[in-house]
């Protein structure tokens, strides 16, 4: 099994913008000068908790690993997986190790499966203490999906609203980088921000930004969608390494169908966001004093 990465690893965090107009110094600053402040953060990290959502489609072979390694994460008190369709034994294979599981009666795609798994989760949430903080995994992380913990500290500590894994070199991959482009250059022409890895489904962010986030793009454009939506409003986004091995798409014809399906999301999500944001500047220069959402150069 692989190892969690080390705390020196999530120091390689890549920030993108953030909510507050502090810098990293002037809050270092005024921790240091409220121990109260201190105390208080530490104490919300006690009780922050972790809900890992699973979107899951004939995962039978992969999942009952991928579930026994995400309970080992820690602030992690809830593995929901949801069972989006199959046709195999993916509910009860995830139910015996350990999983809350929900399942769609036929196959409603990803994003419809993170929005079931976010809703569950909320009214699992105790009105007492706050949301807990959503980590989306894929399904065939097996035992590797507790590599994803460090994707969970930039956002339990505040530095963050959305933390991105970047995968190392997946072997077996058949892509040559045409939807991973087509997604950088949409998100950077919007957002001002280029990032590694725009179609990283592992994501960790707190209810806040998930709701602000919807509702989520349909296919494979939800990660483009998610991430131009949350930096176009503001939210703090960081990529973390996280050294994971899931099952790549290949080169043969299903791997070539996958990734145009996977283009086509994208540019369907991409579309529907300028569309958006030419309607919203439409509508501020006819009614002067409207908000626009705001553009991070």
């Amino acid at each position: 099994m692989l190892r969690p990465a080390s705390p020196a690893r999530i120091a390689r965090l890549t920030p993108v913008t953030r909510k507050s107009g502090k810098s990293a110094d002037s809050e270092t600053s005024a921790d240091a000068t409220h121990p109260a402040d201190e105390v208080r953060a530490a104490a919300h990290r006690a009780r922050q908790r972790v809900a890992v959502i699973i979107p899951a489609k004939d995962e039978s072979r992969r999942i009952a690993a991928t579930v026994r390694s995400a309970r080992a994460i820690p602030f992690v008190d809830l593995v929901l997986v949801v069972d989006d369709g199959s046709e195999d034994n993916t509910q009860h294979v995830a139910r015996e190790a350990g999983a809350v599981v929900v399942r769609h009666s036929h196959n409603r795609g990803k994003a419809a499966a993170m929005e079931t798994g976010a809703a569950v989760v909320a009214m699992r949430d105790a009105p007492d203490r706050s949301p807990r903080i959503l980590l989306f995994v894929d399904g065939d992380l097996g035992e590797t999906a507790v590599n994803t913990a460090p994707l969970v500290p930039p956002v339990v500590e505040g530095h963050a609203d959305l933390s991105i894994a970047l995968l190392p070199p997946q072997p077996g991959a058949g892509g040559r980088g045409i939807v991973v482009g087509a997604a950088r250059r949409a998100i950077a022409s919007m957002t001002g921000w280029t990032p590694t890895q725009p179609l990283s489904g592992m994501r960790c962010l707190t209810r806040e930004a998930f709701e602000a986030a919807t509702p989520l793009a349909r296919g494979w454009g939800v990660e483009t969608g998610m991430t131009i939506d949350l930096l176009r409003q503001g939210f703090r986004v960081v990529e973390v390494p996280c050294e994971l091995r899931h099952r790549p798409s290949g080169s043969d014809l299903k791997g070539q169908m996958h990734r145009a399906a996977q283009y086509r999301d994208v540019q369907l999500a991409v579309n529907a966001r300028r569309v958006r944001v030419a309607a919203s500047s439409v509508r501020h220069a006819v009614t002067p004093g409207t908000k626009t959402p705001p553009t991070h150069r």
